[in-house]
């Protein structure tokens, strides 16, 4: 029996992740030539929604591409029977001009046990980060491909400065085209005048102003500061934004879990994503902020302004995101009377 057009990719490493499903998006538009496409988020959107939505053939296009992220969130006993049936079902059926692919994707490394199941093993792929030699090889080659050698220490610099994925290092990399000529040697000083002066504001930076050592009210002020710099600028995107403050919550509830299970040491910690010793910092004072129980809220907080703001559009967009840094720093993630307006 061909296996299920279903597949599941975990794990913290966004860049291979994000690449890899758009080979797969590549793959399906020349199987079936003209496909739909659509981009969903479990917590958000009805299950049930989107395998009518894979089992409905399109009057415009020959397949679906359906890509559900936050998967881990898929938990219901109704849901995975669902996408179980769907999947069995559509297994069975011959190759026609009609198709339906369906991606899982998830931050976390594995997602509840029956639903994995479902997915066929050779259709499960778990993205880790890559461990420290991997990290300098991958900044160095990447800066050769770019025009640039660099010296040692300015690749330690750049893993330092830049969140422990390959979509955050391409991206801060692709600053040095802009600054220096083909066949420049970057050295430590080039580094930080790119990346630490000139640096671009993120959900990252936002995060590490949110679990800074001030007191509540100056992390406030400086997460509302880089807040309203993100909203003027071409990466003013709210849902992007949130993307990259869950990613970062998510791994603070992973840090709290090797703490609790007594998995301290640097290999337990650079295998989960805690390779430099600016990150280990990071998270420890975070894990100072935001106890697990509080890790969890602030996640929750995350995803409910993600929903309103999908709910009421752009008209209350910067209010909704200024209410959810309010919560996460004075209220540890806990709804509000101006959250319950």
């Amino acid at each position: 029996m061909p296996s299920a057009p279903i597949w599941l990719f975990t794990g913290p490493e966004l860049g291979q992740r994000k690449d890899t499903v758009e080979q797969y998006r590549e793959k399906a538009r020349k199987t079936f030539g003209q496909t739909d496409e659509y981009t969903f988020y479990a917590g958000e959107t009805r299950i049930a929604d989107v395998i009518s939505l894979l089992q409905n053939a399109s009057l415009f296009a020959a397949a679906r591409f359906v890509v559900l992220r936050s998967a881990e969130q898929i938990k219901l006993k109704t849901d995975i029977e669902l996408i179980a049936s769907w999947a069995a079902e559509t297994a069975k059926q011959k190759q026609t001009d009609d198709g339906a692919w369906l991606i899982l994707e998830s931050d976390e490394i594995s997602v509840d046990k029956k639903l994995e199941n479902i997915v066929p093993k050779e259709n499960r792929i778990i993205f880790w980060e890559m461990f420290e030699d991997q990290k300098n090889r991958w900044v160095e080659n990447l800066l050769k491909k770019q025009g640039f050698s660099a010296d040692p220490d300015a690749v330690d610099t750049i893993l330092d400065l830049v969140e422990n994925n390959t979509e955050a290092l391409r991206t801060e990399c692709s600053r040095f085209s802009l600054c220096f000529e083909k066949n420049h040697r970057i050295t430590t000083e080039d580094v930080e005048a790119v990346l630490t002066r000139s640096r671009q504001e993120s959900a990252f930076t936002l995060f590490a102003a949110l679990c800074g050592q001030e007191a509540a009210p100056e992390r406030l002020s400086a997460a509302l500061a880089i807040l309203q710099y993100i909203r003027h600028s071409k990466e003013s995107s709210s849902v992007q934004l949130i993307a990259g403050l869950t990613y970062c919550f998510r791994k603070l509830k992973v840090w709290h879990n090797l703490q609790k299970e007594g998995k301290t040491g640097d290999f337990d910690l650079k295998i989960n994503g805690f390779a430099g010793k600016k990150m280990q910092s990071q998270y420890r004072s975070a894990a100072r902020i935001w106890n697990l129980f509080e890790t969890s809220a602030c996640l929750a907080q995350l995803s409910r302004t993600d929903m309103n703001i999908r709910k009421t559009g752009k008209s209350t967009e910067d209010t909704e995101l200024q209410l959810m840094l309010y919560s996460l720093v004075v209220h540890k993630g806990r709804q509000t009377e101006l959250h319950n307006r």
